[in-house]
C-alpha cells in the first residue's frame, strides 16, 4: 500500500478557535484575552504561541472560580463543534480512496499551535494517525496548567513534517526530540512531501504551505464563509503563491473543498502509480 498524508491545522481549519471557545466557555471575555493580555506581550517581543499559554496560565492563577485544570480541558473538548462534514470526513476521502485507488493508504494528522489536551480529546481524535499540538505542564492534584511544556509556532510545524516524511510517529516519536535530525535521504522518505496534502487557515501555517509547496505537494487554505474579516487573509495566500487553492471550510460531501481534496488524492496517487 502507497500511503498519502493529509494534514490538518486545527484551529479555525477545522473548527473556530478553540482557545477563544474554552475562554467563552469559562465565562471570560476571549476578545479581551487576546487583545489585552496577549498582544501585551506580543509588543514585548513575545513570540505568539508561548504568550498566549503563559497568558493562560497568569489568568488561570488568578481566576476566582478557580484554576484551569487538565480534566477542564478534557470536558471542554468533548463538547466541541466542528465546521461542516468534518466529523465524516476522514471516512469519506478513505471511502472514495478506496473505491478509486485501492492501491493507496490515506494518513490523516493534526499540527496545531493550539492546546494538545483539547485536540487530542476531541470526537475526531481517533480518525487521525498522529496529533501534534502544543502542551502545558500540569501541576498539583487537581492538575492545574503551570507552565508551557510543549510550544508549536511557526516553523516548528513543519518539523512534524519532517517526522511524517521519515515515518517518526505514534510512540517512537515521544520523548525522542532528536530523532528527526537523523540524516535520511529523500528517495527514502516513508512518504515525500510530494505526496502530501496540507490544509491550514492562518500565518502559523505559512512555512508548512511554503516546504510542500516547494516539493510539489498540494496546498489548501480555507476560510469561514461566515467572517469576512477573514477573507483577506486565505486571499493573500493564494496571490503570495503559497497554496494550491483557497475554499470555504465546508467539508461536506459535495462541497468544493472535498472535491478539491479528492481531486488531489486522484493526482498524488496516479503519480505513486505509474
Amino acid at each position: 500500500m502507497q500511503p498519502i498524508a493529509i494534514i490538518f491545522d486545527f484551529d479555525d481549519t477545522l473548527t473556530h478557535d478553540s482557545t477563544s471557545l474554552l475562554l467563552e466557555s469559562l465565562g471570560i471575555d476571549a476578545d479581551k484575552f487576546w487583545k489585552e493580555e496577549v498582544q501585551l506581550l506580543d509588543k514585548q517581543d513575545w513570540d505568539p504561541i508561548p504568550a498566549y499559554q503563559y497568558a493562560l496560565v497568569q489568568l488561570s492563577k488568578k481566576r476566582e472560580e478557580g484554576p484551569i485544570t487538565k480534566k477542564m480541558l478534557q470536558e471542554f473538548a468533548r463538547k466541541m463543534k466542528f465546521h461542516p462534514g468534518v466529523t465524516k470526513m476522514t471516512e469519506l476521502l478513505q471511502s472514495y480512496t478506496k473505491s478509486k485507488h485501492p492501491e493507496i493508504n490515506l494518513e490523516f494528522y493534526i499540527i496545531s499551535s493550539g492546546i494538545g489536551e483539547i485536540v487530542r480529546n476531541t470526537r475526531i481524535a481517533p480518525n487521525f494517525t498522529d496529533i501534534w499540538a502544543s502542551e502545558f505542564l500540569y501541576e498539583g492534584e487537581n492538575e492545574e496548567i503551570a507552565f508551557p511544556k510543549k510550544v508549536i509556532s511557526f516553523t516548528d510545524k513543519t518539523r512534524y513534517i519532517f517526522q511524517i516524511s521519515k515515518g517518526i510517529i505514534g510512540e517512537k516519536s515521544r520523548n525522542n526530540p532528536f530523532e528527526v535530525n537523523k540524516r535520511v535521504n529523500y528517495k527514502d522518505f516513508r512518504i515525500k512531501m510530494e505526496h502530501m496534502i496540507f490544509i491550514g487557515d492562518g500565518y502559523t501555517d505559512v512555512p508548512c504551505f511554503s516546504l510542500i509547496k516547494r516539493y510539489n505537494g498540494v496546498t489548501f487554505a480555507v476560510y469561514d464563509k461566515h467572517r469576512q474579516d477573514r477573507w483577506g487573509k486565505a486571499w493573500n495566500f493564494m496571490m503570495d503563491g503559497r497554496v494550491s487553492g483557497v475554499l470555504s471550510a465546508d467539508y461536506t460531501k459535495d462541497s468544493d473543498l472535498t472535491r478539491n481534496l479528492m481531486m488531489a488524492i486522484d493526482s498524488i496517487a496516479m503519480k505513486l502509480t505509474e
